[in-house]
């Protein structure tokens, strides 16, 4: 498998200092994934996880909704300069029945680690693809379990300590129990790797769970939420307000600025004790 992380020369500038080191970054590059041998799209990753990556990202697309649906996973050939495989390239079979992906779903673009799902701003998008209905989820989460996930997530993130460059996503049960976590440079990517990895250990729908994330919450991880049937979100930043429109339609507690032992819930307050 690829490497996580490379180490770099650098020059360090301190006050009237200078002084050379060599410092931790975390790798980027680039997994195209293929269904069928038809190209999907190109994200831009950390190596790592790219089985649950890409089956996390058929999930929030609404292609799968269970382990069955995706029959087979492959690194297809590929070797870099030195004639190493690369593990850049991933070939997706879905199971007999299975729709592909629909052309809106393909990107002629590469997706970058910053930007998730580019363009896909349509809340009846969501409305028409959604397989859980969260309204139906009673779920209650007491506060003080919701304050501390983000310093529980903060635990998980090993690479982080070591080049400060990473998102962080993970899955909880209501009482603040670790089901998954994940890293990765882009935090759509974190997510999709910890539902994807839910989904094939046969969770999906993740009725009774809490999704944390380390940065803001945005449309595309609400969106991703909804699609794993995911009734609470946790973020330590700001949400925006189209990721507050879609919780509050499709009833999704979105819960923002989570830090220390205060929170701003914008959407769906009552699940929270």
């Amino acid at each position: 498998m690829g490497r996580v992380t490379v180490r770099r020369k650098t020059t360090r500038l301190n006050g009237g200092h200078r002084t050379e080191r060599v410092d931790t970054l975390a790798v980027e590059e680039p997994l195209e994934l293929r269904v069928g041998g038809e190209s999907l799209q190109v994200t831009m990753r950390t190596p790592g996880d790219d089985f649950d990556l890409a089956t996390g990202l058929l999930l929030a697309e609404g292609v799968i909704t269970r382990s069955e649906d995706l029959v087979n996973m492959r690194y297809c050939a590929g070797v870099d300069e030195n004639g190493e495989q690369t593990y850049n390239l991933l070939d997706l079979t879905l199971a007999p029945g299975v729709a592909p992906p629909a052309k809106a779903a393909k990107r002629n673009t590469t997706v970058t680690s910053a930007c998730g799902v580019c363009g896909k701003d349509s809340l009846a998008d969501v409305r028409t693809k959604a397989a859980w209905d969260l309204g139906e989820d009673a779920t209650t989460v007491r506060a003080d379990v919701l304050a501390s996930l983000p310093e529980r997530l903060r635990k998980t993130q090993k690479v982080f300590d070591k080049t400060g460059g990473l998102h962080a996503a993970g899955l909880f049960t209501a009482e603040g129990e670790l089901l998954a976590a994940r890293e990765d440079v882009g935090r759509h990517n974190a997510v999709d790797k910890v539902l994807g990895r839910a989904l094939r250990d046969g969770l999906v729908p993740l009725r009774g769970t809490v999704l944390a994330v380390s940065g803001r919450a945005s449309f595309e991880l609400v969106q991703k939420a909804v699609m794993a049937g995911v009734p609470v979100l946790a973020a330590v930043s700001a949400p925006s307000s189209l990721a507050a429109d879609l919780a509050d339609e499709q009833g999704l507690t979105l819960a923002g600025f989570v830090r220390g032992d205060t929170m701003n819930l914008y959407t769906h307050p009552g699940r929270v004790a």
